[in-house]
């Protein structure tokens, strides 16, 4: 195994603390109404990986090199830039893309919003629990 440690970790550091300190007014509000969607999708709590990402769940991976960890299942992050969306590919994700609304970037990469105005809700909920079924096929995933 190599010395790769992995950065993004679960914090004890509160997600409502870290939204309330989201500067820009309407990327906390997105933020809030994203929480609301991922625990209506997953049926678990928020917690916080890293310093910026807002996660639910959590897989567990080992891959053939060796090197094993744990990252959130699905989560999102409200950057100054975009709201980017963490979740995994699946086979039709394009087609959902498709539905989706004003968005940049893929699930393989990241999903870039600009506001959540800007995107189908509904899309996004079906997006999120397909990610989820994909993602149990080869890891196993619990809520944290």
């Amino acid at each position: 195994m190599g010395k790769y440690k992995t950065k993004t970790k679960v914090t004890p550091v509160s997600v409502t603390d870290f939204i309330e300190s989201v500067e820009n007014e309407a990327r906390r509000a997105d933020a809030k109404a994203l929480v609301k969607v991922f625990k209506e999708v997953t049926g678990w709590k928020p917690r916080m990986w890293g310093p910026t990402i807002v996660g639910f769940g959590a897989y567990h991976y080992t891959y053939e090199s060796g090197h094993s960890g744990s990252i959130c299942a699905v989560g999102f992050s409200p950057r100054k830039a975009n709201l980017v969306i963490y979740a995994a590919n699946f086979p039709g994700v394009e087609d959902l893309l498709a539905r989706l609304g004003k968005h940049k970037g893929g699930i393989k990469q990241c999903l870039y919003i600009n506001k959540l105005a800007d995107i189908q809700i509904d899309v996004l909920k079906e997006l999120l629990k397909k990610s989820l079924v994909e993602l149990r096929k080869q890891w196993p995933v619990t809520e944290s």
